[in-house]
């Protein structure tokens, strides 16, 4: 088969992982999540893999991943993730020299102890299970209670957070700073006002920032954001941020 630049397909990725990794004894499972587990893949779609294996196993499980895919194509690039903000977790990306230049493989490699497995549903969507050696990995319902305390409190500082450090973007509008007031503006108005309408409209995924938010807030809101979004002028500036701001505080409230 020639070896045309697009001709490594995420089928022929994946089915090369399985064939490699299914054998290994601390391999527990391997399954795929984002666009697959909500049915939303393009062509523009990168591959999310999830390995669940034995505690003291991660570097020889990134060894037999990089052997296989090495099988395949050059790595062209490999970026390790050096501080994840979950200690079970170890994460990698790679790109593939015959792949498509988004056809990156987004590789989380989770210890077997760990309590967070990303697989509740409300949340991560249907996993797309390639192999499962263990009882003990399933997808499992979230717990409601549990989630509707962690949002009331989220909002709560979120409310708090916003009346604290809003006008931080007035300041530097008002200094002619508008390279700073643009940052700030978008950094922490527009991501409040983000998280404040996923809250709302899609509140498992109100962690999401900008995520799946065309797919999942309503279509008028999807239209009113992007008019606060682009910044044309000064003037633009300070007239968007008072509207972003007005819209907050009454989602907030």
């Amino acid at each position: 088969m020639g070896k045309d630049k697009k001709w490594l397909t995420r089928e022929i990725i994946i089915n090369t992982l399985v064939d490699a990794l299914k054998p290994l004894d601390h391999v527990q499972a391997f399954w795929e999540g984002g666009a697959a587990a909500f049915n939303r893949i393009d062509e523009w779609s990168d591959i999310d893999i999830y390995l669940v294996v034995g505690d003291d196993k991660i570097e020889e499980t990134f060894l037999a991943v990089e052997r296989a895919l090495k099988s395949l194509s050059t790595i062209e690039q490999k970026f390790r993730i050096m501080k994840s903000q979950w200690a079970d977790v170890s994460q990698a990306f790679y790109r593939m020299k015959d792949a498509s230049e988004y056809l990156v493989i987004d590789l989380a490699i989770l210890k077997s102890s760990s309590p967070e497995k990303f697989l509740e549903l409300e949340i991560h969507g249907k996993a797309l299970f390639y192999f499962n050696k263990s009882a003990n990995i399933n997808p499992l319902p979230l717990d409601i209670e549990m989630f509707t305390k962690r949002l009331k409190e989220r909002k709560g500082r979120l409310k708090a957070r916003f009346r604290m450090f809003n006008n931080f973007v007035q300041k530097e509008i008002n200094r002619g700073n508008f390279l700073e007031a643009i940052e700030l503006y978008h950094n922490f108005t527009l991501s409040t006002l983000i998280e404040a309408l996923r809250m709302r409209h899609a509140p498992f995924h109100h962690e999401f920032k900008t995520r799946y938010i065309h797919y999942e807030l309503p279509l008028a809101v999807i239209m009113k954001l992007k008019m606060l979004f682009f910044i044309e002028d000064e003037r633009a500036l300070q007239e968007k941020y008072r509207k972003a701001s007005r819209w907050i505080l009454e989602i907030l409230s």
